[in-house]
């Protein structure tokens, strides 16, 4: 058995692309439109990672997605913590859990998918203005 990937359903995949690959820092893979299933697939990986691939579904005819808790969330480690995070806030990405321990934040796509960003290796020294602010909203 070999783990493939995660299917994502996305809203908007422009804004789920900006999201993924610009600000997060994923590269697209490939990409699939299904005229006939009325349907368009983008995978994703981390660079040099593509063995964990996240599959972003836009499904067409407009659908309103609910989330769930019974989900979870995506997990990537990250060669730097706090370079990742001001990355995204630099793209607009609202740090929901900063990582005021120097290992985890959290954020969430545009489609409230909860993203975790681990430190690889060892925790960074905490650090401000990290270590000074607060959660945010749910992770």
């Amino acid at each position: 058995m070999k783990y493939l990937h995660t299917m994502v359903r996305v809203s908007d995949l422009e804004a789920s692309l900006r999201f993924y690959r610009d600000a997060l820092g994923l590269t697209v893979l490939r990409t699939k439109e299904n005229e006939q299933g009325r349907f368009t697939l983008v995978y994703l990986a981390a660079p040099g990672d593509e063995d964990a691939q996240v599959e972003l579904t836009f499904n067409w005819d407009a659908e309103v997605y609910t989330g769930g808790r019974n989900f979870g969330h995506l997990a990537y480690g990250v060669d730097n913590i706090y370079a990742t995070c001001e990355k995204l806030q630099a793209h607009g990405v609202t740090i929901l859990r900063p990582p005021r321990d120097g290992r985890m934040a959290f954020v969430r796509s545009p489609d409230d998918i909860s993203v975790e960003l681990l430190q690889k290796g060892d925790a960074l020294p905490p650090q401000s203005p990290w270590t000074d602010m607060p959660n945010v909203g749910t992770w």
